[in-house]
This record gives C-alpha cells, sequence and structure tokens, in this order.
C-alpha cells in the first residue's frame, strides 16, 4: 500500500493515474478503499483535467464510502460548476453513508460559490442534528455562506453563538457586512475586533476599506491605512489596490494618487485600473487619459476594464474627440468592446448634446442594447430639453417591459421643463397604475466619527433649527452674488415662492450646511447622496464654497462635485 500512495504522490497526468488505477484493479487493491479514496482525490483535487474522468470512477464504485464522497464532493465544489456538489451531496444523503464534518464544509464551501443560501440553511439544520456545531472550522465555513449570500442576521446570530472565534469568522463577518447593506456594522466589529486583542489581516482590512469607501468615511478610512501603514500590509498590492480605491470613493482623490505613486510592491493591472477609472470619477479627464498613455509605455497592456476606465475619463470630462478616438483603439486592439463600453459611449455623445449620434449607435450595436442604454439617452434628452428623442427612448423602455421610477421620473421632467403639465399628469397617473414610486433622494455626512443622515425637507436631526438657521443665512449672502432659484427644478405646477421653499432644504444642503456649523474652518466638507445632485444646489454650493472659504466635496450617484472659490471640477459638466 505504502509503494502506491507513493505512486499516487508523483503522479502529475491523467495517464499516469490511468496507469496506477490499471495496476489497483489487477492486483484486486482497488476495492480496498484507501487506495481507491487517494486515486479519487488525486484526479478530483489535484491533476488537472481530470474532475470529470474522477466522476467516471465514482460511477464505478458499488459502495462508495464517506471519504469517496468528500473526494469528489470536494473537486466539484473547486470546479466551474459548483452547483453539482450540493447535487451529489443530496445524493449521498439518501443513501447509508451519512456526511461527516468535512462533507458538510466541502458542500458549504460549493453553496458559498454560487449563493445557495436555501440549501446552506438546510445544511445548517443537519449540523445541529449531526452534533457539528461545536467544529469551529464548519461553523465558520457556514457563517462565510449567510455573509455571502447577504443573510447577515444568521451570520451575526451564528458569529455571537461561538464559543471561539478564529480570525476567519471575524473576516467572513466584516466582509459581509462591508458587501451588504451594513459597512457602519463592519467597521464597528473591526475596531471591537482590535479591542479584543486580535490582529487584523489583511482580508480583514480589505473588508474594512470596503465599508469606508461605501461610507465615504474619510476618517475611518485614514485610520485603517495607518494600522496598513504600521503593520506593513502596503506590501500586499491587493491592500494598496483597496486603499486608492477607498480613498478616491471618499473623495480623497490627491491621497489615493500619492498611495498609487508610492506603492512599495508592484503594481498589477488592477492597480492602473483603480487609480484611471478614480481620475474619471474625479472630473480629471486628462489626467487619466496621461496615465493610460503612461501604463502602455510601461508594457502592462490594457484590458477591456482599463479601456472602460478610460472611457468614463472622457465622459465625465466632456472629451468626445478623444473618446471617440479610444474607442477605435479599443476595436483595432483586437478586445471586443461589451455593452459597458457602448454604454459609456452613448453617454458622452448624449451628455456632448450629440444625441442623434448616441441614437445610432444605440440602433447599430452588434448587441441587444439594455435598459441602462435607453436610459442614458433619455437622461440626455432630459438635458438638452429634446422632447422627441426622450419619447423615443421612453417607448423603448416601456417595450422592454422597464418598470424603473428614473424612467417615469425622467420623462416627466422634459415634458414639466416645457411647461407640459397635462403630460406630467398623464406620467404620474402612469406611475400610480403601476404602483411606482419615486426613490426619495438623501445624502449623509460623516461627523466626529458619526454618520448624519438627511432627507429633502428633513426636521428630525437634533440640530435641525441651527442647521434651517444656517441656511437661511446663506440664502442671504448668496442673493448678493446674483443667486435667483433655480425653480426649473421643481417640477410641480405649484406657485414660484412655493417652488422657491422646495429648494431650499434639499437634503444635499442640509447636510452642507450642517457640515459648515459642526466642522472645524479650514478642513474640507465631505457630502454623499445617493442620486445625482440638483442643478439648483450645484449653484447654491459653489457660491457657499466661494464666501464660507471651504472646499466641499459632493459624491453624488454618478460622480465627485469639488467645488471650492466658486467653482466645481466638473466644469458645470455632469
Amino acid at each position: 500500500m505504502a509503494y502506491f500512495d507513493l505512486l499516487l504522490q508523483k503522479c502529475t497526468s491523467l495517464t499516469q493515474i490511468k496507469q496506477i488505477q490499471a495496476h489497483l484493479i489487477i492486483t484486486g487493491l482497488f476495492q480496498f478503499s484507501p487506495s481507491r479514496t487517494k486515486l479519487l482525490e488525486l484526479c478530483a483535487i489535484s491533476v488537472s483535467g481530470s474532475l470529470d474522468y474522477a466522476g467516471e470512477i465514482f460511477r464505478r464504485i458499488d459502495n462508495p464510502v464517506t471519504n469517496d464522497w468528500n473526494a469528489i464532493i470536494r473537486g466539484l465544489a473547486q470546479s466551474n460548476e459548483p452547483r453539482q456538489a450540493l447535487t451529489c451531496y443530496q445524493s449521498m444523503y439518501r443513501r447509508p453513508n451519512k456526511p461527516d464534518a468535512l462533507t458538510c464544509s466541502f458542500t458549504l464551501k460549493a453553496c458559498a460559490r454560487v449563493l445557495a443560501i436555501l440549501e446552506a440553511k438546510q445544511i445548517h439544520s443537519q449540523l445541529v442534528r449531526f452534533g457539528f456545531q461545536a467544529d469551529v472550522l464548519l461553523v465558520t465555513t457556514l457563517l462565510d455562506v449567510y455573509a455571502k449570500s447577504g443573510d447577515l442576521d444568521h451570520a451575526q446570530y451564528l458569529f455571537d453563538d461561538m464559543s471561539r472565534r478564529d480570525i476567519a469568522a471575524w473576516n467572513a463577518l466584516i466582509s459581509g457586512m462591508a458587501q451588504g447593506n451594513r459597512p457602519s456594522d463592519a467597521l464597528a466589529l473591526f475596531h471591537r475586533m482590535r479591542v479584543e486583542g486580535l490582529k487584523p489581516n489583511e482580508v480583514t482590512v480589505l473588508g474594512a476599506l470596503s465599508a469606508c469607501a461605501q461610507l465615504g468615511a474619510s476618517r475611518k478610512g485614514e485610520t485603517v491605512h495607518g494600522f496598513v501603514r504600521e503593520e506593513q500590509l502596503d506590501m500586499n498590492v491587493q491592500v494598496c489596490n483597496a486603499v486608492i480605491d477607498m480613498y478616491a470613493k471618499c473623495g480623497s482623490i490627491d491621497k489615493a494618487f500619492d498611495v498609487f505613486n508610492g506603492m512599495r510592491c508592484a503594481r498589477s493591472l488592477v492597480s492602473w485600473n483603480t487609480i484611471i477609472m478614480a481620475l474619471a470619477m474625479h472630473g480629471r479627464g486628462s489626467q487619466a487619459l496621461e496615465l493610460f498613455s503612461q501604463m502602455r509605455h510601461a508594457q502592462v497592456k490594457p484590458d477591456a476594464v482599463t479601456y472602460l476606465a478610460a472611457l468614463c475619463a472622457c465622459n465625465h470630462a466632456g472629451l468626445v474627440a478623444d473618446g471617440l478616438r479610444l474607442f477605435n483603439s479599443l476595436l483595432e486592439s483586437g478586445l471586443t468592446p461589451n455593452v459597458k463600453h457602448y454604454g459609456t459611449l452613448v453617454d458622452l455623445l448624449g451628455r456632448g448634446g450629440q444625441l442623434e449620434e448616441a441614437y445610432q449607435i444605440i440602433t447599430s450595436m452588434p448587441m441587444v442594447p439594455d435598459v441602462v442604454l435607453w436610459q442614458t439617452l433619455l437622461g440626455a434628452s432630459k438635458t438638452y430639453g429634446n422632447v422627441e428623442m426622450a419619447e423615443r427612448a421612453s417607448r423603448a423602455l416601456v417595450e422592454m417591459g422597464s418598470n424603473s421610477d428614473g424612467d417615469f421620473v425622467l420623462l416627466s421632467n422634459v415634458y414639466a421643463a416645457h411647461q407640459r403639465w397635462d403630460d406630467v399628469g398623464r406620467i404620474r397617473e402612469a406611475m400610480r397604475n403601476r404602483e411606482v414610486k419615486k426613490v426619495p433622494g438623501f445624502s449623509f455626512i460623516e461627523v466626529g466619527g458619526v454618520i448624519h443622515k438627511f432627507v429633502n425637507g428633513d426636521q428630525t436631526h437634533l440640530n435641525w433649527r441651527e442647521i434651517y438657521r444656517k441656511l437661511d443665512e446663506i440664502s442671504f449672502k448668496i442673493k448678493a452674488y446674483g443667486y435667483m432659484p433655480k425653480t426649473s427644478f421643481v417640477l410641480h405646477d405649484i406657485g414660484e415662492e412655493e417652488k422657491e421653499n422646495a429648494l431650499s432644504y434639499h437634503s444635499e444642503k442640509l447636510a452642507v450646511a450642517f457640515g459648515l456649523i459642526s466642522i472645524d474652518d479650514g478642513t474640507p466638507i465631505q457630502v454623499n447622496k445617493n442620486l445625482r445632485i440638483c442643478g439648483d444646489c450645484h449653484v447654491v454650493i459653489k457660491l457657499i464654497s466661494k464666501i464660507s472659504d471651504r472646499e466641499i466635496v459632493v459624491r453624488d450617484r454618478a460622480r465627485f462635485h469639488h467645488f471650492k472659490n466658486g467653482f466645481c471640477s466638473c466644469g458645470d459638466y455632469w
């Protein structure tokens, strides 16, 4: 047996495996389970391209033992078709040989890859029945499935119930919360982990940096970055890329660029892509294109993501000619543009006022245009007040079965801008009939490590009276600079005074006012908004940056706006 075990360890090809299998069959040792199982493990896990053959061997075993099942399930779980591992587990469960802890672990890893939450819950109940819940590694694997699948309540329950937690358990929950809808909890958990004396590793800080990026929590991000430097985790290229992304999404593009330039490890393609996209989102189109050129001189070959980032840079900076040239370069490179590349090109042309050209791109694409493309054209039509093109895009969206609130709102905006109130009423009636509700706008700001959220006309904040007084003071001052409320952004058939009042307390204005009364002079104010910034708010915040001598950064759904000395980095192009 030891002789065959030694031979199996040295196998590197399917041909060699078949030779050893033939020996096992001839000598009658194939039915001796330890040798057979090791042969299965070799085929299923170690030797590339031999998983199918492992399946052939497995199907010829009359009475497979648990270890045989484990070998094939493990191989399937890490294959390109992990769902087959779940099918195999179900077949095993109906057989006399019951799963052991390893079987459950391998199957749960397959669940995590395909986000099979229902199957994971079934296995969870079986773990309890089998008495495996004391196995820390197994429970951690189950926790990881819940976290990745978005069932954070179950993940939290498992975590809290564990008598012992290794770093993998902390990482699973932190990553799940960061990727889910609880980034604040992810950061709290990161802090708690350090307080309890556990040292975060690369995986931990990746989750924490992701949470900071989602929240736009720059100060907390700086704290995590400080830890990364102290522990020399910045020798890991993935961590460096996450730090760049975090700073960019927190509005600190200069810090992101400094991290990129100061990387102590070799830059990867992802490093270049991340910084180019970051520059694009901050409106630094020329700098992004310069970096794209430097990348090619550094013998780093751009991929489809690189081209998309560079196209976005052209898009956000209004570089139509450069964008068209870049798209042609993409076609010539041998890479195949996908719907996102075409979508960015359509957005570029649409923002530039070339609506007919954008329409022609959509209708001549080699693939079927998706909903986003028509929504992009509809948005451009709204910007330029082109009713005919807006109606074309709207009809296409209806034909595709889109029921997004944004589709209705944009078309309604086009009609409202032309004071076609009957058509506005018709659109709103259609929204009511289809039970379509407009997504409410909100903004949030980090002050003293606490996230403060505002909605339009908000009076729930503890300091709302002080915030409103600040806005009234601002309103008085900016009128001296010739400001007149842009009431065209109020899309209701109401009087001018009511429209002015409706504009005065938009969520981004409330957040900026709170920043002015809460953040020390000279410190930039960072506001995040879930929708695109309102046109009137854009004008007002430019003036606030001038009269208060403060830099204000607003991150909206599409990009970053850096307001300074009465100007915006977008050049009023967004």
